[in-house]
């Protein structure tokens, strides 16, 4: 499909995903990492708490860059209604904004096929925009751009500060997003071309060496 001379280009696609921001990240593990000799102590490492303040994103990005950040209201659930009305309206929206020319039935979405984004609701909407859904194998982060790009670098660069408002998180995380270079975003879905052709040439079964 998105070879050369194939049908589709990767300019086409549009994804994203959801995930968790806490108001204070905890760097990663691999950052905690040190030598300790037999008469030292193990370091104190933080942890999140169970009650920690977190708030959920939902990202969508394309070739050209970010298209959508949003943030799901506190004490609201991630449902097919708001996901439609909110996120991808939102979606609807850059695309148009973004590429006025083209119609909203060349973009190829990529996105989780989980929960919201399966409910009828979702699929009779992204029906009416003409909008085409890619596949997407179920439990399977390291096929997702989000999973295995987007999110693990936010969370690296957000590490260590501490938001006291959830609006101070997501004006960082937009900064963060917007002063990523293009081509950043370009080189992940070629990227995700290359997951996919290992995924395929091991006709779905586990491998390493990404």
């Amino acid at each position: 499909m998105f070879e050369p001379h194939g049908p589709k280009r990767l300019s086409d696609i549009v994804t994203g995903d959801e995930t968790w921001f806490p108001s204070f990240i905890i760097s990663p593990k691999r950052f905690n990492r040190m030598w300790v000799d037999g008469q030292g102590d193990r370091p104190v490492v933080l942890r999140p708490g169970f009650q920690s303040r977190k708030r959920m994103f939902t990202v969508f990005f394309n070739y050209n860059g970010p298209l959508v950040v949003d943030v799901l209201p506190q004490d609201t659930t991630m449902t097919a209604t708001y996901y439609v009305q909110n996120v991808l309206s939102q979606v609807k929206s850059a695309i148009n904004e973004q590429r006025p020319k083209v119609s909203t039935s060349k973009t190829l979405l990529l996105h989780e096929n989980a929960g919201p984004t399966k409910a009828r609701a979702t699929t009779q909407s992204l029906w009416e925009l003409r909008i085409q859904v890619l596949p997407h194998p179920a439990y399977s982060p390291e096929l997702a751009p989000c999973d295995f790009w987007l999110f693990p670098i936010l969370k690296d660069r957000l590490a260590g500060r501490n938001f006291d408002r959830i609006q101070d998180l997501a004006k960082a995380v937009n900064s963060e997003l917007r002063t990523t270079p293009e081509e950043d975003y370009q080189g992940v879905f070629q990227k995700w071309q290359i997951r996919r052709k290992r995924c395929i040439e091991s006709h779905g079964e586990y491998f390493e060496g990404l």
